[in-house]
């Protein structure tokens, strides 16, 4: 497993519109790949190319305009995808790097580097939704067995140069959405000669924070999604932006505001986003923050860190993990199944695309 504790402090300076001093380029491109995010460099070398070496400028910029060339594409395809969609009498809600597209002009959106367009519809609109998107020449690459508790389907065409990642549920255990209809969260906006509905800054940080600390497990394995906390920024620095009192609202549980207020830590230390101080100046999470960072810096010590995911462990179990057994609200406290701890271990040892 590749070193980051230096680098990752250089790329988010990187990222945060400055050139590190005594930059290590070699290491800090590598990291950028290994996060996903070597596009949003391009911004930096576009204000401080005199500041950065001719080949890291190089590098940054072929990446940067073929990522642009892929979103175009990519973008075309939302429309159309969206479209035939709506012909069934369907309004997708759109997340992620579609919510992206849909939203941000070419230029700006190639600095994200994104692989599928990630699209949500109602169980009972799957049926019209799957037709629409095999009447325009999609196959099955992949789809949950019926019966599954989590349904997705990946949807592919040899002429695309992503797939469609089809859900009929938010990312994440659903005990995390306790809000209600998610559509409330949303606004519509056309797509090409389609519309798809967009959840608000605030309700999309929700479910990027969901998506990776427990639909991924970053939580409790300690990895970091920068691309990811780059977005949360963006979020945060939108017009509308986040409501953080709201956002703290939505938070159904302890597990949750933990989770919630870990990223919001990562969000103030790493990327300089002025968060209420409420909402990252609790142990827990500046715990869990300084875990993430001395395994970047130490990944071998992955697994001996691994015991702080412990701490939350009975908020787990009285909530999202209330289902797998009784509730522990009379103080006993119990270790995790060991099926759960070989996973856990297992998910440790990887060494996972855009995670570090």
């Amino acid at each position: 497993m590749a070193n980051y504790g230096r680098s990752i402090m250089q790329l988010c300076e990187c990222l945060r519109g400055s050139v590190p001093k005594h930059a290590d380029w070699i290491s800090l491109l590598g990291l950028a790949n290994q996060t996903l995010t070597t596009p949003a460099l391009m911004e930096l070398v576009n204000r401080c190319k005199d500041q950065i070496p001719e080949d890291v400028c190089l590098y940054v910029r072929e990446m940067f305009e073929r990522n642009l060339v892929r979103n175009e594409r990519l973008t075309v395809q939302l429309a159309e995808t969206i479209s035939a969609i709506n012909d069934k009498g369907v309004t997708p809600i759109l997340f992620k790097g579609a919510a992206t597209l849909a939203t941000t002009a070419a230029p700006l959106s190639a600095s994200k580097l994104m692989s599928d367009l990630d699209m949500m519809v109602l169980p009972d609109q799957i049926e019209p939704t799957m037709e629409a998107l095999l009447g325009i020449g999609y196959s099955v690459h992949t789809q949950s067995q019926p019966g599954a508790g989590k349904w997705e389907a990946n949807l592919k065409r040899s002429s695309d140069v992503g797939m469609v990642d089809l859900h009929r549920e938010l990312p994440g255990p659903a005990f995390f959405y306790n809000a209600g209809d998610v559509a409330r969260f949303c606004t519509m906006t056309l797509v090409g000669r389609g519309s798809a509905l967009i959840p608000s800054p605030t309700y999309h940080a929700l479910m990027l924070i969901i998506h990776d600390e427990f639909q991924d497990h970053g939580y409790w394995t300690g990895t970091i999604d920068v691309r990811h906390l780059v977005e949360l920024r963006e979020l945060a620095l939108s017009p509308e932006g986040i409501d953080w009192e709201m956002l703290a609202a939505l938070a159904p549980s302890k597990l949750a505001k933990n989770a919630l207020e870990t990223q919001m830590v990562a969000l103030s230390s790493l990327f300089g986003v002025d968060v209420p101080t409420q909402m990252r100046n609790r142990l827990i999470p500046r715990l869990q923050h300084r875990r993430r960072l001395a395994q970047a810096k130490f990944p071998a010590m992955r697994q001996a860190f691994l015991p702080l995911a412990v701490l939350d462990h009975q908020n787990y179990l009285n909530g999202p993990g209330a289902s797998n057994g009784p509730k522990t609200s009379n103080g006993k406290w119990r270790l995790p199944k060991r099926d759960s701890l070989r996973f856990l271990f297992s998910l440790s040892r990887s060494n996972r695309v855009g995670k570090i």
